[in-house]
Formats: structure tokens, C-alpha cells, sequence
């Protein structure tokens, strides 16, 4: 059998050798998956913390999902977009918005209801990635700031306009922003437009409904919107509509 001498005089093997060698190399192995681990717990903290995602994400709890009823999926101040949420295929329209492929046939379909009926409906904003949303947010908190609010104040009142990103429906690719071509302000004033007028009567024989009803900021999280269509899907937007009620009221979500 072969043997070494040690620095201290003693004799080992080199079976003894290789297995000392072994457990350095496994020692220095499991340090550095250590690093890596916690390198990685960090960036997840990190991403959690500042963007909002992830399991560290702070206060927003992740909405409920599920592929067989993806057109269901409430996102609000409350309830973040998922995780594991897939990305849409989207199916740009002929202005340059796009929207998910699976509600793009109803929406033409309603279209060209609206302008058979010698209506002017334009789509002035659908699906959004988390990047435009903050990014719209940043430009109302900053107005809010111009206007004399602190940080935190514009911030508040902004959210009530804007949503945070990754709260977002436009961000889910579900929700339309419609107005009368006649009246291009995003107010209370597109109530009273020819457009909307129709939509509110006529939107859920497509599968939408008007998502942020007046005196619904409570439950929705967002103030009135009258120019603001969710895609839901037929049966439900004609119970939704029938009920008079909101969609996180339908599914039983108005606790927060």
C-alpha cells in the first residue's frame, strides 16, 4: 500500500489523500453554492422591494389565475398580477393598439356594430407592458407634485387615475380604453357621448363590461371610468350587467 509522510510526521495513505482532497473540494463546493444562493435571495428581495414582484414582493397579494378561466382574472390595487401569468398574444389593431388574440374577434365584432350605427368609437389605449404603466404613473404623480403635493400625497391621488404597475388590466391585455372620436378627454364628459351611451347599453353582448361603474371606487379600487371595457366574456358580462354590479362583486372579491 502506498503512503505519504504528513508535515506532522505521521503517515497516510493515499486513499486517506484523495478523501482529504475530496472533502476540501466538496467544503469550497458548498461555499459556493452558498454564495450563489444567497446571491439569488437577495436579487429575488431586491426585485420584491423595489419592482414590486416575486415572492418578496411587499403588501400586494398575487391575483388568482387559472388558463380555463382567464378571462376572470381580477387585478386591482389589492390583487397583482401574477408571477407565473403568461404573456398574451397579442393582435394589433389598425391604429397601432394591440390586445389579446382571444377577445380581438369580439371587439371587431362590436366595432363594426358601432359604426353601422353611425357611431365614431376609437380605441385610444389597450394592452401595456409593466414599463409604459410606471411610466404613466411617474408622469400623474409628477403632475400631482407641480401641483403643490408631497411625494406620497400625488402618489395617492395618482393611483386613484393610474394604476400601479403590475395592477394594471391593461397590462393583462383584457382591457380597452374606448371614446367618442367627437370627444377625445378621458373624463366624466365621454358619459354623455353617443359612444358610450352605447356601450353602457349594448358592450355586454360582446363579452365586455363598463369595469369601473360610478360610486364603485370602494370595491374597484379606481374611479369612475366610463371610457374603461374589460373583456369578461358573454354569459358572465350579461349577468354582470343585468345584476348592476362590478366584477369583483360577481366573483365574490370585495374584501380587502
Amino acid at each position: 500500500m502506498e503512503r505519504m509522510m504528513t508535515g506532522d510526521g505521521r503517515v497516510r495513505t493515499f486513499a486517506e489523500c484523495r478523501n482529504r482532497r475530496n472533502r476540501r473540494t466538496l467544503l469550497r463546493v458548498s461555499v459556493v453554492l452558498g454564495v450563489l444562493l444567497a446571491a439569488i435571495l437577495a436579487l429575488l428581495f431586491c426585485l420584491g422591494r423595489f419592482a414590486g414582484r416575486g415572492p418578496f414582493a411587499p403588501g400586494v397579494a398575487q391575483a388568482k389565475y387559472s388558463s380555463s378561466s382567464w378571462s376572470l382574472i381580477v387585478v386591482n390595487r389589492w390583487n397583482r398580477i401574477p408571477d407565473d401569468y403568461p404573456a398574451p398574444k397579442l393582435t394589433r389593431l389598425s391604429n397601432g393598439e394591440s390586445v389579446d388574440s382571444r377577445i380581438y374577434p369580439d371587439l371587431q365584432r362590436m366595432f363594426d356594430d358601432m359604426r353601422a350605427a353611425g357611431l365614431h368609437p376609437e380605441v385610444t389605449s389597450a394592452y401595456r407592458t409593466e414599463a409604459v404603466q410606471r411610466q404613466l404613473l411617474d408622469e400623474k404623480i409628477f403632475l400631482y407634485q407641480n401641483e403643490g403635493a408631497s411625494k406620497e400625497e400625488a402618489r395617492r391621488q395618482a393611483s386613484q387615475w393610474v394604476a400601479e404597475p403590475g395592477t394594471s388590466e391593461h397590462e393583462l391585455g383584457l382591457a380597452v380604453d374606448i371614446i367618442d372620436t367627437n370627444n377625445w378627454n378621458l373624463d366624466e364628459s365621454q358619459e354623455s357621448m353617443p359612444t358610450q351611451q352605447w356601450l353602457m347599453a349594448n358592450s355586454w353582448r360582446y363579452g365586455f363590461i363598463l369595469r369601473y361603474p360610478n360610486g364603485t371606487t370602494d370595491i374597484t379600487g379606481i374611479i369612475y371610468e366610463p371610457w374603461h371595457y374589460r373583456y369578461v366574456g358573454c354569459q358572465v358580462a350579461k349577468e354582470i350587467y343585468e345584476r348592476g354590479i362590478t366584477l369583483e362583486e360577481y366573483l365574490g372579491r370585495t374584501a380587502h
